[in-house]
């Protein structure tokens, strides 16, 4: 049996500090696939990913517990991009990387599949990169990671109205960006 978050940030607070490789084994894939999907470069993926759990365990002492232990990495994560693509200004930012997007469905391996497959994934790349940050974060959060509403708000510290509000406007964005895809 798996032990909960809870109780291993609990023993890590306590001294257990080799306890803490447990947590970053049971979420190193996950804050990567984020960090990815907001970063589009797989190595400034891999570098904050690493800078992501070492703020963690550096501000493990501080949790509380008021949210959940993942709730709260991402929310490091999140910042952690923000804070990245502030300090570097004109790059690439916020896609989602080819193996970040899920199979389309219906792929096969003939040739014309595979071309309109490629374009679609090429413009959902262009629809993505032309939302908002705040809602290029939330469609990641929600599609890809697949958090419920409860966890974006806590991850953002908004209500979760917000969240739906801009998880809304951004399927809007993608659906009229995409419309021919339709």
């Amino acid at each position: 049996m798996e032990t909960p978050d809870e109780e291993l940030v609990i023993q890590v607070q306590k001294g257990e500090s080799s306890l803490f490789n447990t947590l970053v084994e049971r979420y190193q894939r996950r804050i990567y696939g984020v960090v990815l999907g907001m970063v589009h470069h797989r190595e400034e993926a891999l570098d904050l990913a690493q800078e992501v759990f070492l703020k963690a365990y550096k501000s493990l002492p501080q949790f509380k517990g008021h949210s959940r232990f993942y709730t709260w990495l991402y929310r490091i994560a999140v910042n952690t991009v923000i804070d990245f693509r502030r300090k570097s200004k004109g790059m690439q930012t916020f896609s989602i990387d080819d193996e970040s997007i899920k199979e389309i469905p219906g792929n096969t391996a003939s040739p014309d599949r595979q071309a309109i497959n490629q374009e679609l994934k090429g413009e959902l790349h262009a629809a993505l990169d032309s939302l908002p940050e705040d809602q290029r974060a939330i469609i990641i959060l929600r599609e890809l990671e697949e958090l419920s509403y409860q966890e974006i708000a806590d991850t953002f510290e908004c209500s979760i109205g917000t969240v739906m509000s801009r998880l809304h406007y951004a399927r809007k964005r993608l659906r009229e960006r995409l419309k021919s895809y339709l």
